[in-house]
């Protein structure tokens, strides 16, 4: 099957010609049918797999062709919310592409950067807004944004969204805008919390499921090292000293662990940067430009962060915390190995982290490959008592948040916002 096949207009089919996509992802061939045919969907589909595209050329057709039937009325009349700001501009840029021959207007707006930027282009007319939830609600408050006119409303990568506690925003959101309208929703992983709220969002939607959270990508090789917590370094830098690891997409558990790597690499003549959450909006933007552009070979991030980032044939990802939930293994070594290219997964366990990789190679059913060639062997040496109450507070921190994410889905909806949002949007600002 090709794009013509699903019949899209000339001036699509012809961005995407220039892209050089032909044929569609099995998410796009399946999902783009149905939104033009005004159904509303409820997509499992993990980050990689052309999602992005599924809903963005839909919605521009649908728009583009309400304007050529002189059917169109002025305002805001899709609204696509995304958890990040870096996933935000990655949809706000591929809608740049895909729109370029057709008259629609698009923007984005998001929190970390000053307002007054986003505020002019909305005054300029907009017909496809993606935002961030904060951000979107500050600018409707202040009466810049008016979602009444909404008639197609996509909510993006949700379990993301309940993960770092969105909920009630979304909630005020749902409310915010007209009953009558067409809903996307699309999440990597459909848990109960997910499908209660698809069900309050969704009408007799049809239901998409692409790569389950269980399985990873087959053009991703895995490897793992076992080592001891005091020479994660060593080894790391011994494994960056094949020159031909010249772009690693390096995760670590926490902020600070992601600041203290990055140095340490520096110090090694390493160029690598970080991404995170207390990172400025600037701060970020550069970080990924200068990865893309080669200047930094390695760029450290949380798991929260990297969502959004979409990079072109990046081969390497290397795990230096395991992650306490197996699913986010999936999704971060999902960033290789990308419309057929070959991507390699490394990752690095201490004794502490062993359970959590048996855990793994559970939930994808396959064993990792052990890297016999390692300098640094593990031995059974225990972390130190600092280490361990920094690990136990961290599994903490997310048991708790994933609870709080379920008690929050089966309670009432709360009118107007939560305790809980009011650090969540200063750091936004």
């Amino acid at each position: 099957m090709t794009f013509t096949d699903l019949n899209l207009i000339k001036p699509i089919l012809r961005a995407l010609a220039e892209k050089g996509y032909d044929q569609p992802t099995s998410i796009q061939e399946q999902a783009i049918p149905y939104i033009i045919q005004n159904h509303d969907i409820l997509g499992c589909a993990q980050t990689g797999t052309g999602k992005t595209a599924a809903f963005a050329l839909p919605i521009i057709q649908k728009l583009q062709l309400l304007k050529n039937q002189q059917k169109y009325h002025s305002g805001i009349l899709a609204l696509i919310l995304s958890p990040t700001r870096e996933l935000a501009l990655q949809i706000d840029d591929n809608i740049r592409w895909y729109a370029k021959h057709t008259s629609i207007r698009h923007t984005v707006i998001f929190g970390g950067v000053n307002q007054n930027r986003q505020v002019q282009k909305l005054r300029g007319g907009v017909d496809i807004l993606t935002a961030t939830p904060g951000r979107l609600l500050d600018l409707t408050e202040q009466g810049f944004i008016d979602l009444s006119n909404i008639k197609i409303f996509v909510l993006d990568e949700a379990d993301r969204m309940l993960d770092m506690g969105f909920i009630n925003d979304i909630q005020k959101i749902i409310r915010l805008i007209p009953k009558k309208r067409q809903s996307l929703f699309f999440s990597a992983t459909v848990p109960d919390s997910i499908l209660q709220l698809s069900k309050s969002i969704l009408t007799e939607p049809k239901r998409i499921d692409i790569s389950p959270e269980n399985k990873t990508a087959d053009t991703v090789q895995q490897y793992i090292y076992y080592t001891n917590r005091n020479s994660k370094n060593d080894l790391l830098l011994h494994i960056l000293e094949d020159d031909d690891k010249d772009q690693v997409l390096l995760f670590s558990r926490t902020k600070h662990g992601a600041d203290r790597i990055t140095r340490k690499l520096s110090q090694h003549q390493i160029k690598a940067a970080a991404i995170h959450g207390d990172r400025s909006q600037g701060q970020r933007q550069k970080a990924l430009k200068d990865f893309k552009s080669g200047k930094v070979r390695v760029l450290v991030a949380t798991d929260i962060a990297s969502r959004g980032i979409d990079i072109d044939k990046l081969k390497y990802v290397i795990n230096y915390d395991i992650p306490l939930e197996s699913e986010t293994y999936v999704h971060r070594i999902g960033r290789s190995g990308r419309a057929g290219e070959e991507g390699i997964a490394i990752s690095i366990s201490e004794p502490e982290e062993n359970i959590l990789v048996r855990e793994i190679e559970n939930l994808i059913q396959q064993r990792i490959e052990v890297v016999g060639d390692n300098p640094y062997p593990q031995t059974d040496k225990p972390m130190t008592a600092a280490e361990r109450k920094e690990f136990n507070k961290e599994k903490a921190r997310r048991k708790q948040a994933f609870f709080a994410n379920r008690k929050s889905m089966t309670g009432p909806a709360k009118n107007g916002r939560s305790k809980s949002r009011t650090p969540r949007r200063q750091k936004q600002k």
